[in-house]
């Protein structure tokens, strides 16, 4: 039971871009904010969400990881503990922050996360009007829900 004194594990979403800095030394710190909802029926009977906002730290090689494969509305598991510090901001007002230091870092949700939205309509928008004939070269550039679809469909056409 001693291991457990500040161990926080959370799962949730990133809610913004990560903030990646190497330090002087040659360390390198990832900071990004975290959100966890949890649901509950209030006294109607309605589902409530409520969001609860966390700021994580990871250093070295866990931040190597948050700047490669995460970006803002990724899913991810962390572990750490928590720390408390304040400093004193540029209008000399104290400021009090509690952070999570992740120790472990799980990225959760599809392979097909990663890809950007954006950068398939950019493909889309190319790619179409050189491939209107071929049907493969235009569903490869499609949304990766929509390419499984499309698999499946093949799969099922090719066994019938």
């Amino acid at each position: 039971m001693s291991t457990l004194r500040n161990k926080v594990q959370l799962i949730g979403n990133i809610g913004s871009e990560p903030k990646i800095t190497t330090l002087e030394n040659g360390n390198k710190l990832a900071r990004f904010s975290m959100a966890t909802n949890e649901y509950y029926r209030n006294a109607q009977g309605e589902k409530v969400q409520s969001t609860q906002w966390h700021y994580v730290v990871a250093w070295d090689k866990k931040a190597d990881i948050i700047e490669q494969y995460t970006h803002k509305g990724k899913e991810v598991a962390i572990e750490g503990k928590l720390i408390s510090r304040s400093y004193t901001n540029e209008m000399n007002v104290k400021c009090y922050v509690t952070e999570i230091v992740a120790s472990e870092i799980l990225l959760l949700g599809s392979k097909n996360d990663s890809v950007n939205t954006n950068e398939i309509e950019v493909k889309e928008a190319i790619e179409e009007p050189q491939n209107k004939g071929n049907k493969e070269a235009t569903t490869a550039t499609k949304t990766p829900q929509t390419r499984r679809t499309q698999s499946r469909k093949n799969k099922t056409e090719k066994t019938a």
